[in-house]
């Protein structure tokens, strides 16, 4: 029979505290990241670039990566992870015009669009039998906040952009054998969202004119300018998610696992408001008035975070010595537009164009453990970008990653642990060439400009065995 005394034990009371102080952390402090998936789930498995995370199972936190790994662990264990995340993203030489040519005014180079934060993650396992764990993670896989000032010259393509979410997943590993363990999870994912920018009413009036104009109909509108009376839109919306996720351990000798994983893809319908800011100029209120647009309203939008495999090799050369390896892939090709649909009837959904690719991720990574108190771990890592040249926006400038990690695993004693990581990321420069047509990005303008990126991360954990 499963013991479950763990539901009414200590560690599992401060794993529910745990779990809920997450939330609003997570709620507070959004996270960017290239695309928008988080990996700084593990201070342990960072040192290492996530190399072998698939498959090293040395804490209960390589749950994350993959389930199966509960079948590896030795007692109960409880861990809370926190990464410190400095990204910087700053704009270079940029330049705009609308549909018609105009030059857009404003800041032309902006600093860090990106902003620090600090990633919670809380884990638990329990053995429930010989055979069979019972785990539960808390966890922010997906998530990224970007800020532009209001007047710069990108500003109609994006000022904020932000999205969280919180990631519940219970697991139930069984391990067949000493040589086998197969694990399944449930996700129940919270995603949130929030999106601004400017609007561009002087050549929204100018071209509502021409059309009135060529079909024959009068329309009472100020007189405008291009890129002169400036609007302010801000869409928030919110949702729950549900998916799976599988896992499968072998060991085919003391010291040599091999790990696979699956993680399913979450999609959210998310629901919420769009509030329009009109011009001081009456140039907003006039269209408003005449066609039925700007007016605040309900709205939905989809958004599907994308499903990944994961294949890793751990493998002991010696008991001192251990190298490993990762490979995971992931289905960005899921994210091919961004379409908000609007309540009011009168506004035609908004859609910018994304066309991601299915991406890699390719780690490699050596740990030594000099003594049984201590380990040092060092890896490296290519992070293939999903974004297409062509597509790439402001929101998400990122492009292709290459990490550098160093971390360190201290035993205080048979209960505590404590293990430390840190990485640096070199981003390759971006740029984004935006250009509007009468079906894409009509009255976002085009945007030519040059990103410089690289990101710090620093991640602690303490792990508790009882």
């Amino acid at each position: 029979m499963f013991n479950l005394s763990f539901w009414r034990s200590s560690p599992m009371r401060t794993l529910f505290v745990f779990l809920v102080s997450t939330f609003f952390i997570v709620m507070a402090q959004p996270a960017f990241s290239a695309g928008f998936a988080l990996k700084e789930q593990s201070a342990s498995a960072l040192g290492n670039a996530f190399a072998g995370a698939t498959a090293a199972a040395e804490d209960v936190s390589y749950m994350f990566f993959n389930p199966a790994a509960l079948g590896q662990l030795e007692g109960n264990q409880l861990s809370v992870v926190g990464s410190y995340i400095a990204p910087s993203s700053e704009m270079k030489d940029g330049t705009a015009t609308t549909i018609l040519g105009t030059p857009i005014g404003g800041n032309s180079s902006e600093g860090d669009a990106a902003k620090n934060v600090v990633l919670p993650a809380g884990y638990v396992s329990w053995a429930l039998t010989d055979e069979w764990r019972f785990g539960l993670a808390v966890t922010v896989p997906y998530g990224l906040e970007t800020n532009y000032d209001r007047d710069w010259i990108g500003r109609y393509h994006a000022v904020n952009s932000r999205l969280q979410t919180m990631n519940i997943n219970p697991v139930l590993a069984w391990k067949a054998n000493e040589k086998v363990t197969l694990a399944f999870g449930f996700q129940a994912q919270y995603a949130e969202a929030e999106l601004t920018n400017a609007i561009d009413f002087g050549t929204i009036a100018m071209a509502a004119k021409a059309k009135a104009q060529a079909d024959g109909k009068d329309i009472e509108l100020p007189d405008a300018t291009p890129a002169g009376h400036d609007g302010y839109a801000k869409m928030e919306g919110d949702d729950w998610g549900f998916g799976y996720n599988l896992g499968l351990m072998i060991e085919p000798r003391e010291g040599t696992r091999i790990g696979l994983a699956y993680r399913s893809k979450v999609h959210h319908n998310l629901r919420g408001d769009i509030d329009f800011r009109l011009d001081n100029d009456g140039v907003g209120a006039a269209l408003s008035q005449a066609t039925g647009r700007f007016v605040d309203s309900r709205i939905t939008a989809d958004l599907t975070t994308p499903e990944t495999v994961s294949i890793g090799l751990y493998h002991e050369i010696t008991p001192r010595w251990a190298v490993m390896a990762d490979a995971t892939l992931t289905r960005w090709s899921r994210f091919d537009e961004l379409r908000v649909q609007f309540d009011n009837p009168a506004e035609e959904d908004n859609v910018t164009i994304e066309d991601w690719n299915d991406s890699w991720f390719y780690a490699l990574g050596l740990t030594w453990k000099p003594s049984e108190k201590y380990a040092l771990r060092i890896g490296v890592a290519h992070d293939e970008t999903p974004i297409p040249d062509r597509t790439r926006t402001p929101r998400i400038p990122a492009t292709d990653r290459t990490w550098l990690a160093l971390g360190g695993h201290y035993k205080l004693n048979d209960s505590w642990g404590f293990d430390a990581g840190y990485t640096h990321i070199w981003v390759e420069d971006s740029s984004i060439e935006l250009e509007a047509t009468p079906t894409n990005d009509t009255f976002r303008g085009n945007l030519d400009a040059d990103y410089e990126n690289d990101i710090d991360i620093v991640t602690l954990s303490a792990t508790y065995t009882f």
